[in-house]
């Protein structure tokens, strides 16, 4: 009786001899293609179906690639694009101050050429800020007694007359603007010669020539300078333009409202005169303030109305 393994056990050919045939199978497929491409239809085909499989699994690391990029291009864009509005800000910072600069510059040129033309002593000042007071109109310096200004000193700018010192500080002095209602100016028509007084108007940032009879000859647009009656301002400097004659026949004065020529509040460089102001006189019970223009003005006033 004859024993032996089981059928289920039965191995068939050792795992030395599959190895050897395959391995020899191996090297005679790889000669026959090598010499004439034999399997190249094979590999297309296989090629062919597994190219959907590649593409599906290669869809992860696409899309990591994709969103990567993405990322990195917006975090580019957005770097660029602050340092685009960073340097737009500093050019239109740049270009702002050029205009400033070429505007103190014109300024400075023709305060420069406007002291010349002045006999009297003067110096440049700059505007810093304006009254908070709603009822007045004045400006603050950076001028003061320590630079030798003096209550009374007429300030002008490049285009003509913008006020007068009322107030003097060590290091700043308070200028009340032609403008104002309580200031007053010597003044004369430069086409006929006519002397008057202008006076801080009712309406906002003009002046007013008081006291004229109706018949008085005054146009639209006749220039007005200052007659240098008062002792203070230099004669010839532009005070304003005639806006507008309103003649009321009920009425025997003409009411002239005149527009200021000189920047007032908006120039930033004035120029003060350093001159000795007249004495102050008592003057009448106006309601205004006893100032040497005033003073001047109502008696120049005074002597119209006669």
């Amino acid at each position: 009786m004859e024993y032996g393994p089981p059928p289920l056990f039965n191995q068939g050919v050792s795992a030395r001899a599959r190895l050897a045939f395959f391995s020899l199978l191996a090297a005679v497929l790889i000669i026959v293609d090598a010499q004439v491409n034999a399997l190249d239809a094979i590999r297309n085909g296989v090629e062919i179906l597994l190219y959907p499989f590649q593409r599906v699994l290669l869809w992860p690391r696409d899309l990591a690639r994709a969103g990567g990029a993405y990322l990195s291009s917006v975090a580019t864009l957005s770097q660029e694009n602050a340092q685009l509005r960073q340097a737009a800000i500093e050019q239109a910072q740049k270009v702002q101050l050029a205009g400033q600069l070429q505007l103190e510059n014109d300024q400075l040129r023709a305060l420069a050429g406007l002291r010349q033309r002045v006999e009297a002593p003067s110096l440049v000042a700059v505007a810093l800020y304006e009254s908070r007071d709603p009822f007045s109109r004045k400006i603050v310096i950076d001028r003061g007694s320590r630079d030798g200004v003096r209550a009374g000193g007429p300030v002008i700018d490049e285009f003509g007359v913008v006020g007068q010192v009322t107030r003097v500080f060590p290091l700043t002095s308070e200028v009340t603007l032609v403008t104002d209602k309580e200031q007053s100016v010597p003044v004369q028509v430069v086409r006929n010669g006519l002397h008057a007084v202008a006076f801080g108007g009712a309406e906002a940032s003009t002046l007013e020539l008081r006291f004229l009879p109706a018949n008085t000859d005054v146009q639209n647009g006749d220039s007005i300078v200052t007659s240098g009656l008062d002792g203070i301002y230099p004669p010839g400097m532009p005070v304003a333009t005639v806006l507008r004659v309103d003649r009321d026949v009920k009425d025997q004065f003409a009411r002239v409202i005149l527009k200021p020529v000189a920047g007032m509040s908006k120039s930033r460089m004035l120029v003060v005169l350093l001159v000795e102001p007249p004495p102050l006189i008592p003057a009448p019970d106006t309601g205004r303030r006893s100032s040497p223009a005033n003073v001047r003005a109502d008696r120049m006033a005074a002597k119209a109305a006669r």
